[in-house]
């Protein structure tokens, strides 16, 4: 069975020197014209004591003439940025009242190169020559038919003429030069059902994933990424100048990024190899609904607002339907503080944050395992004699992340 989903393939511009003026003008563009709906948006606040929505900025902003800079749907993403990037700030104020609004795109006395997208009339796709047409607004042309033509080169396995449809194409300045982003719709085939089994999945901080499977519990720990994130994070810190962030604050910036967005799709990747392995047809996966509401203190929330469980769950997801795993979402209510082999609830019973100790069976184990465990059962109630022993559970497999091969391997593997 096929079914279509959304990838976006990179391309390097092989013509970059002849346009990357072109590319840094429409990138200028779309900063001033962030900045006019920010400063408007500003203004309106200072006035009426609200945000003006999408649509009325809209609205106001086609009289700008920086709007006339870019194609009118390039223009009017940029808004679109600036709306959800308001948006998120409203859901975290309620939680850092410290928490800042979008700000300018400003670096020092300079504009920075934004993203600029191109929609369904702002570019034409040549596949075959591994061309793109870019379009330009009508102030910067200098005719009527004017645009910039990009030469490129994705990857060697990614073939653009075969995609069902470019939906859009992205432009971004990576720090060092412009690259192509499609945004494009695929056919891909799917597995059947890779087997009856059934595995559950807790979330975590410390531990990302903790994976109940028919017949072993496996950790996943995180540490790797709270090294990337300490030592990047004190690197953007420490070369942050007086107009804004450094060039090397900005690369920390990408690099973090880029290194958080490897490990999860390799965490998500091993986790869904190891269910078809298993004959894993379905995976429970623990959702913590509304856990963004919940006040967890000024430290507790910066943790709790940066934990990736939605992104996680995406990747499974997706990659779950290539390879025939049904991922579910499954409440987690009561899931860590009740017991997975009797079901007592007691919430003393989880005496510390990696300890469970059941006070009416005895289980001893890990909580990570007992809470993974009570997601499998949601889907299987009966484990089916499984060996559910006090070993078991407080005794996992561990899987670290190896940076030298970039791969999830078990804690021996990863020492040798």
């Amino acid at each position: 069975m096929a079914i279509e989903v959304t990838r976006t393939y990179v391309g390097s511009i092989q013509n970059h020197q002849q346009v990357c003026d072109g590319l840094d003008s429409l990138g200028d563009s779309a900063s001033k014209i962030w900045n006019v709906a920010r400063w408007t948006a500003d203004r309106v606040w200072d006035e009426i004591g609200k945000i003006p929505d999408e649509g009325p900025l809209k609205s106001y902003m086609k009289n700008q003439s920086c709007w006339k800079d870019l194609n009118a749907q390039s223009s009017q993403k940029v808004i679109e940025e600036l709306s959800d990037a308001f948006q998120s700030w409203f859901d975290l104020r309620h939680k850092d009242d410290k928490a800042n609004p979008p700000g300018y795109r400003k670096h020092g006395d300079t504009r920075p190169r934004s993203t600029v997208t191109f929609k369904a009339d702002g570019f034409k796709h040549d596949p075959e020559n591994n061309r793109v047409r870019l379009s330009k607004g009508s102030n910067l042309k200098e005719s009527w038919s004017d645009f910039i033509l990009c030469e490129y080169q994705s990857r060697p396995d990614v073939d653009l003429t075969e995609v069902n449809k470019v939906q859009n194409v992205r432009v971004v300045w990576n720090g060092d030069e412009w690259k192509l982003h499609f945004v494009c719709k695929v056919s891909l085939e799917t597995n059947d059902s890779a087997g009856d089994e059934v595995a559950g999945i807790d979330f975590g901080i410390k531990n990302i994933a903790t994976v109940a499977f028919p017949n072993e519990y496996v950790l996943y720990p995180g540490n790797s990424l709270k090294q990337d994130k300490h030592y990047f994070t004190r690197a953007e810190y420490d070369t942050e100048g007086e107009n804004g962030p450094s060039e090397k604050a900005k690369w920390a910036r990408r690099k973090l990024v880029n290194r958080e967005t490897h490990f999860y799709h390799t965490l998500a990747d091993a986790i869904i190899t190891e269910c078809v392995e298993r004959d894993v047809g379905t995976l429970a996966v623990s959702w913590p609904e509304d856990v963004r509401e919940s006040d967890w203190g000024k430290t507790g929330n910066k943790k709790l607002h940066t934990w990736a469980f939605d992104r996680i769950y995406q990747y499974l997801a997706y990659k779950g339907e290539i390879r025939g795993v049904e991922v579910l979402k499954e409440n987690e209510w009561d899931t860590s503080k009740t017991c997975s082999t009797c079901g007592d609830g007691t919430k003393s019973n989880r005496v510390e944050r990696g300890l469970y100790v059941c006070s009416s069976c005895g289980l001893v184990g890990n909580a990570d395992c007992n809470g993974a465990e009570n997601m499998r059962q949601k889907i299987t109630p009966s484990p089916h004699g499984e060996d559910r022993s006090n070993g078991c559970v407080a005794q996992p497999s561990v899987h670290l992340f190896d940076r030298e091969s970039g791969t999830f391997r078990t804690r021996e593997q990863v020492v040798s």
